[in-house]
């Protein structure tokens, strides 16, 4: 399976939009900022689109997280904000663990990261808008999950 990852959006789409025919997912997962563009990031794509909660989603009803089943992998999507992403990642790789995840997906800090240290793997795919880490471009990430083998490319634009 071919899952996009992208996250604090803004409302600034364009990004979004060009890169979709280009990777053809067959899932999008959103790690929240969208500042209600949740039904045109949704309308965009034929494939599912799962977007969370993020703390400049206000009058949403967003789901302030998700747990996935993707192949064999157990997946766990937040913004992050409610655990201090912006100090790492180890707080919310720690609940992960105790929630029995192999994956934590999140945002909020507008930097990528694949951390596959320790039993879960935390992946943030930094921002489609505004960047803030080092040559502050674009990012996302695809994920491609097969024969109980997961594979994470932070994708630069």
């Amino acid at each position: 399976m071919k899952v996009l990852i992208v996250s604090d959006t803004h409302r600034k789409n364009d990004n979004y939009f060009k890169l979709l025919p280009l990777v053809k997912p067959e899932l999008v997962i959103h790690c929240g900022d969208a500042e209600g563009s949740e039904y045109v990031l949704t309308r965009a794509t034929d494939c599912p689109v799962q977007i969370v909660l993020g703390n400049n989603d206000f009058f949403s009803y967003l789901p302030r997280e998700l747990e996935l089943k993707i192949g064999s992998y157990k997946v766990w999507v937040t913004h992050g904000h409610t655990y201090y992403v912006s100090m790492g990642n180890e707080v919310i790789k720690r609940e992960a663990a105790a929630r029995g995840m192999d994956v934590v997906i999140y945002g909020h800090t507008h930097k990528p990261v694949v951390d596959r240290k320790g039993s879960v793997i935390a992946v943030n795919p930094g921002s489609l808008s505004y960047p803030r880490q080092e040559g502050r471009r674009p990012s996302y990430i695809v994920m491609e999950e097969a024969d109980g083998d997961v594979r994470f490319d932070i994708v630069y634009i």
